[in-house]
């Protein structure tokens, strides 16, 4: 062979090392795998927000998930029955007689232990629960007069003969807890909005 040509053959060393970068610096691949990652995540919380907010009730479905319920009516000792969420809502402006009744009675002693203020929202006389028994959901009786209360003055279900009190709390009978209190708050002096 001809003797002036050699043919050099790099290092290990010099192909590792060619075309790096200094520590540190990001390469053209870092930076596209950034790009790209950042990418997808944008590209996903696109998608996803829109789904998620679709299944949101509407405007609509939200305006029929409140009621407001005018109180000036009901005087003291009366109460009423209102729709709400296609379930019988009581309404009762408790007389000093009933909440005396229910203050005096031992906490303690009860299956379901509240207190009438815990069940009231800063206003004693009026109570605001749901209208069905907590044993099987059957509308118990004594929200108008002439209806039987049972023998604590409050509500009683003719279903299998649960008995609460003024306070609506469970008394005797099968019921395992006292009618259900709802969200609701006092929007005027006479109006309450519940849900």
């Amino acid at each position: 062979m001809a003797s002036g040509n050699t043919l050099e053959i790099p290092s290990q060393h010099e192909v590792s090392t060619h075309g790096a970068h200094p520590e540190g610096e990001p390469r053209r691949r870092d930076f596209l795998s950034i790009a790209a990652v950042s990418a997808a995540g944008v590209g996903a919380i696109a998608i996803v927000v829109p789904l998620v907010n679709q299944m949101n009730p509407s405007a609509d479905v939200l305006a029929l998930s409140t009621t407001d319920v005018d109180l000036s009516k009901i005087e003291a000792g009366q109460g009423i029955t209102v729709s709400f969420r296609k379930q019988p809502l009581f309404v009762r402006n408790l007389t000093p007689v009933e909440i005396a009744e229910a203050d005096k009675v031992d906490v303690k002693s009860l299956r379901d232990p509240e207190t009438l203020e815990q069940r009231t929202k800063g206003q004693k006389n009026w109570l605001v629960t749901l209208g069905v028994c907590t044993h099987l959901g059957c509308i118990p009786q004594g929200i108008t007069s002439g209806e039987d209360r049972g023998q604590y003055g409050g509500y009683f279900c003719p279903c299998h003969g649960s008995q609460y009190d003024t306070a609506a709390r469970i008394r005797k009978g099968p019921a395992p807890k006292n009618l259900a209190v709802p969200d609701y708050k006092f929007t005027s002096p006479t109006t309450i909005t519940v849900g």
